[in-house]
């Protein structure tokens, strides 16, 4: 929640309460613990001598700066796992895999269970479903079992350096250090993700300012600790503050008729549920869907995979993590603990992921071919995929705008 400006194999070992890893977001798989550490970057400890001026003028009181800055490490494992994100490194499918496995569903059940009574009250005060706030919870922290174990200040700084997104992970590391100077938290208990996702529910630090609530009333917004009530309430305010509406679906798998437009099939275009089901669209298990309001289809393995329905409330689960595999996760994550069924469709489980590099050579060969993407940053979000479905549509291929490793392959041979 975090790269809305826009998220684990080692997890496996770090979360033994739970077969399955956090799927945390910006974000971020889970870290392994030691990760590769230099203290020899001069570069780094120039920027972090800069950044300490920048820091002290905007009100950083000098002792926090010294207690949280005194001996920073430059963080090459941090940046590493920032060009490899789960949500965009796997195919949906696989993450899916592991987003909703039998083991993460029964366990969600277990944890829903459990705390009843507490997100009982949550979603009575804020207005979003339980089964949603345990998905998140789920996928963030495999409820609560790996919060991470990341120095925040640390994986900030990094990032912040770093300079791919230097910014907005310099504005992050500032909101780090007022949370230490308000005394929320100690410099310990800023620890998380390696893009500096805290606690429970992976809180960037400007969502814990804005959103982080009080719930247990103890007097402290306290997301790190064992117990999750503040965690999972901050969770459902930031959800409210975004604009959930409780009630709507986050999306509903469908099945599309013979002959389909699949232009028709992106997110800048909404139709109610009636209209789409003039056009032959249907639920996935056969159900009339209401007109719950505006809905967009969405087809995130393209004409071959899972085809879904998708209302505003995705978009709000968005704000809390941009890539669309995320947002079905929890969607379909909250579905399964609540009692629903898997996903009907196959996949095209054949096909691979698109490498970094690949996706950024897929985004320079659409713009050399006349189909700009108007970005080269290696996510496939909407402006890529609408390039691809106007480069398809262009070549006769059904345009259902999937990145595929075939699709790569003609426009190197036949752009």
């Amino acid at each position: 929640m975090r790269l809305s400006l826009l998220c684990a194999l080692a997890a496996l070992i770090a979360a033994p309460a739970l077969a399955e890893p956090p799927m945390q977001s910006p974000r971020p798989p889970a870290v392994a613990p030691n990760p590769v550490v230099s203290t020899r970057n001069a570069a780094f400890l120039r920027w972090l001598d800069g950044f300490r001026s920048r820091a002290s003028a905007a009100g950083i009181p000098g002792q926090v700066l010294d207690a949280a800055l005194s001996g920073l490490r430059y963080n090459t494992d941090v940046v590493q796992k920032d060009r490899t994100q789960n949500e965009f490194s796997k195919t949906v499918w696989v993450y899916l895999d592991s987003a909703a496995s039998d083991a993460r569903i029964a366990a969600g059940k277990k944890a829903l269970q459990q705390h009843a009574a507490l997100l009982d009250r949550i979603e009575t005060r804020y207005g979003v479903e339980k089964e949603i706030l345990t998905a998140i919870w789920g996928l963030e922290s495999a409820y609560g079992t790996y919060r991470g174990t990341i120095p925040t200040i640390e994986a900030l700084a990094t990032l912040a350096h770093d300079g791919r997104r230097g910014p907005f992970f310099e504005g992050q590391l500032l909101d780090a250090l007022r949370i230490l100077a308000s005394g929320d938290a100690r410099l310990a208990d800023l620890r998380g993700s390696w893009a500096g996702a805290m606690g429970h529910t992976q809180f960037m630090p400007s969502s814990y300012l804005a959103q982080a609530q009080d719930f247990d009333g103890d007097g402290r917004r306290d997301i790190w600790g064992d117990d999750p009530a503040d965690a999972l309430a901050s969770a459902a305010a930031y959800l409210s503050a975004k604009g959930w509406q409780e009630g709507l679906p986050w999306g509903i798998e469908v099945t599309l008729p013979q002959g389909f437009n699949h232009m028709l099939a992106r997110r800048a275009l909404e139709k109610l549920p009636s209209q789409w089901a003039s056009l032959g669209v249907r639920a996935a298990d056969g159900t009339r869907i209401p007109d719950h309001g505006p809905a967009s289809i969405l087809l995130p393995g393209g004409h071959q995979g899972a085809a879904f329905m998708i209302f505003r409330n995705f978009e709000v689960l968005e704000s809390y993590n941009t890539a669309d595999a995320y947002v079905i996760g929890v969607g379909h994550l909250a579905d399964r603990i609540a009692g629903g069924g898997p996903i009907r469709a196959t996949w095209p489980r054949a096909d691979r992921a698109l490498g970094f590099d690949e996706r950024i050579e897929l985004q320079r060969r659409l713009r050399a071919a006349g189909f700009d993407p108007q970005k080269l940053d290696g996510l496939i979000g909407p402006l890529t995929i609408n390039a691809v479905r106007a480069y398809q549509k262009s070549r006769g291929l059904t345009p259902d705008g999937y990145a595929s490793p075939a699709l790569l392959t003609r426009l190197r041979t036949a752009p």
